[in-house]
């Protein structure tokens, strides 16, 4: 029987045959943490007394950035005195989330194998790289080792089908997609993404979809690598980088194979306390909104901001409503300054914060009070995710996002398209 992509890339890595269900030492190409994460790896690694580490290693500082309080701006500082120790890469405040500065490095390559102290690395798999998130100390351990274990995954192969409608993004996709999956359906496998509607899709909107697998409990998901995934490689990466395709085999055995027509999809948002729990914008009437976020790892990409100002341009942000951005990289902000973008958020009332991950996570820059309705780009809305468990998060697109920042309640962006 043939190999699925998630498959090939551990057997290369392992240097053996393996299949589902095997378990295997693998060696690690690239490893990151971020603000929330790096102080436990710090710790285990000087508690092993390493010297050097055994493999590619760098940190973010985006979780909380720039520094909310005296014990976060501790962190920091620990983290940049281990940055200079070790002599390796950190992003510091104002570069951006890490799944988007990771990427945009030019330090991976379809095939490799990543392990990220952050439960969406998953995002990776829109460039073929088997990326997935570990806890600080088994990061820490792939420091030591260059190694780490792992159970080869079994795969699920999503085939996308239909015309893509209108008002209909890859977020709404993959809302759909879990809200049939199921928050734990895919719990420790892989996913193959694949169809026409893949095809069609911009590498934006590939991150977005990989980047929520994990919201049905998939340990990595995987996009096809065509021209678009090279052309957009090939801007990123040192000339003397070759890149090679990873394609799962003709014969590959996977564990199920679901297929969707998505030509009558409407625009999704998954509505509170869980991200599989998704209906259609226009079934949600009248639910007023306090507070609007456009940003992310999942939603901050320069396609996010340009529809967001597409639909904002000439209009105004709803009295009351407190429309909250953050672009998910300084490349990205930049190009959106030129673009004339950053000036319509401002003229309409929006507030740009550093780009990073903002109060996705709930440290700082827009923390809801108590019975408050957000909606949201990002990819959970679990109670307290955004740091107050009496707030109620709706999870949407840009584009239903911004339409819902203007009407100062959940809204149909299609009328604005």
């Amino acid at each position: 029987m043939g190999k699925t992509i998630a498959e090939k890339i551990l057997i290369k890595h392992a240097g053996k045959i393996l299949a589902a269900g095997d378990f295997a030492i693998c060696n690690v190409d690239f490893t990151f943490g971020q603000d929330g994460t790096s102080s436990i790896i710090i710790d285990r690694v000087r508690e092993l007394g390493l010297k050097q580490l055994k493999t590619k290693f760098c940190m973010v500082i985006d979780h909380s950035a720039p520094s909310p309080n005296e014990g976060v701006s501790g962190v920091h500082k620990k983290m940049r005195r281990f940055s200079l120790d070790y002599k390796i890469g950190l992003y510091d405040i104002g570069c951006g989330v890490c799944h988007q500065v990771i990427p945009e490095s030019g330090q991976l390559l379809p095939g490799d194998l990543v392990l990220g102290a952050d439960s969406h690395t998953c995002t990776y798999g829109a460039l073929g790289v088997f990326s997935t998130g570990v806890g600080s100390t088994d990061l820490a351990i792939a420091l030591a080792t260059g190694k780490n274990w792992f159970k080869v995954p079994s795969t699920i192969k999503i085939i996308i089908k239909g015309k893509i409608p209108k008002g209909v993004f890859a977020k709404d996709i993959i809302l759909h997609i879990i809200s049939r999956v199921g928050a734990g359906g895919a719990t420790y496998k892989a996913i193959e993404f694949c169809g026409p509607v893949i095809d069609s899709l911009d590498m934006d909107g590939r991150f977005t979809m990989c980047n929520m697998v994990v919201e049905m409990g998939a340990k990595a998901g995987f996009m096809p690598q065509d021209n678009k995934t090279i052309e957009w490689l090939k801007k990123r990466l040192p000339k003397n980088k070759k890149i090679i395709s990873v394609v799962a085999d003709r014969d590959a055995g996977y564990e199920r194979i679901l297929e969707f027509d998505i030509s009558k999809l409407k625009p999704q948002v998954s509505t509170p306390h869980n991200v599989d729990t998704v209906t259609s914008v226009d079934k949600l009437k009248n639910i007023k909104i306090n507070e609007a976020y456009l940003g992310t790892c999942t939603n901050g990409r320069l396609s996010d901001l340009k529809i967001a100002a597409s639909i904002l341009k000439l209009k105004k942000v709803a009295q009351g409503v407190r429309f909250i951005i953050a672009p998910a990289s300084r490349s990205i902000f930049l190009e959106a300054l030129k673009l004339g973008i950053i000036d319509t958020f401002i003229k309409s009332g929006a507030v740009l914060v550093a780009p990073g991950c903002g109060p996705c996570v709930g440290t700082h820059n827009g923390i809801p009070a108590d019975a408050e309705n957000v909606i949201s780009t990002a990819n959970r809305n679990f109670k307290g995710r955004m740091g107050n468990p009496k707030a109620f998060i709706y999870l949407a697109s840009p584009a239903s996002v911004t339409a819902s920042a203007i009407e100062g309640k959940i809204a149909d962006p299609r009328k604005y398209l």
